[in-house]
């Protein structure tokens, strides 16, 4: 609840979402989302699109610390809290946490947002280079251009469940030297079954409101609409519910399969999602009903 209570904007309980169906696809924080939408007077249907899976061969890790020690990488762009946790679980057998702080501390370190600056707290460690919101490539690149300029430097990339081709091609384009780390990747859930069906259920009735809080949640609920053979209806049933984003790497994902964006909260954050649904849901929601398409 602490969580929950700590991305609310103040004064932002109400009943806006006044009791309609409330579809959202997270996984990691899937209790969190559904104690928002209550909050907010909304039923919810949470279901997990995707889970995270480690990388079996983890060569990757031990020679990224191995180049940190050996100081042949300037620059560590850690994108996410969890690919930091990762990596320090993978190496924790053979490497303690006080051996990667060391090496770690060797390069300029880059958080995107706060999840990596509060992993990096808990090895005694503060990032140099601090990426403000919404927290796409393109705020890592004028951060580093503005503060850590690349060029001529090895940077490592800890990568988040999938690449980022524009981020290391903005960082090629500026001369630096890159090295992708990958630490896990994103999978559909083991079981298939609840995406199945609440793809399904958005496809048809019942559904007023869908939430999305990241890329990989899109191209799932598509991909596996696609196999139901639904992915028409679901593109026909978005504009006559309320279709929300957490963000524009979220947004750009909904665009690009088909899907229109309805609402972006002003903070990428999954509190503040809800509460501009909350607030601006219910309007949204009747002009669409009214016109069959997105306002």
């Amino acid at each position: 609840m602490r969580a929950i209570l700590a991305e609310m904007m103040p004064g932002s309980t109400s009943d806006g979402l006044e009791g309609q169906t409330v579809l959202a696809f997270e996984s990691r924080r899937s209790s969190e989302m559904e104690g928002l939408i209550r909050r907010h007077g909304g039923v919810p249907l949470v279901v997990g699109a995707l889970r995270e899976v480690p990388l079996e061969d983890n060569r990757a890790a031990v020679e990224l610390v191995r180049g940190l020690e050996a100081g042949e990488v300037d620059v560590v762009i850690l994108l996410t809290g969890v690919g930091l946790r990762t990596l320090a679980e993978l190496l924790a057998p053979e490497r303690p946490a006080e051996r990667l702080a060391g090496a770690l501390e060797r390069a300029t370190l880059v958080a995107r947002g706060p999840k990596p600056i509060a992993e990096l707290r808990k090895l005694g460690l503060t990032a140099q280079v601090r990426v403000p919101e919404p927290n796409t490539w393109r705020e890592i690149l004028s951060s580093l251009d503005g503060h850590s300029p690349v060029n001529g430097r090895r940077v490592a990339v800890l990568e988040y469940g999938a690449s980022s081709p524009e981020l290391t091609a903005g960082l090629e384009s500026r001369g630096a030297r890159v090295t992708r780390v990958p630490l896990y990747r994103w999978a559909l859930p083991e079981d298939p079954r609840p995406l199945a069906e609440a793809v399904s259920r958005l496809a048809g009735e019942g559904i007023d409101f869908v939430l999305f809080t990241s890329r990989r949640q899109v191209e799932h609920v598509m991909q596996t609409a696609e196999e139901l053979g639904l992915a028409d209806a679901v593109r026909e049933r978005a504009r006559r519910v309320v279709v929300a984003s957490i963000g524009p790497i979220c947004s750009q994902a909904l665009r690009a399969l088909g899907l229109p964006v309805d609402l972006e909260p002003e903070h990428p954050k999954m509190g503040h999602l809800v509460v501009a649904l909350a607030r601006r849901g219910p309007g949204l929601l009747e002009a669409k009903r009214a016109t069959g398409a997105s306002p």
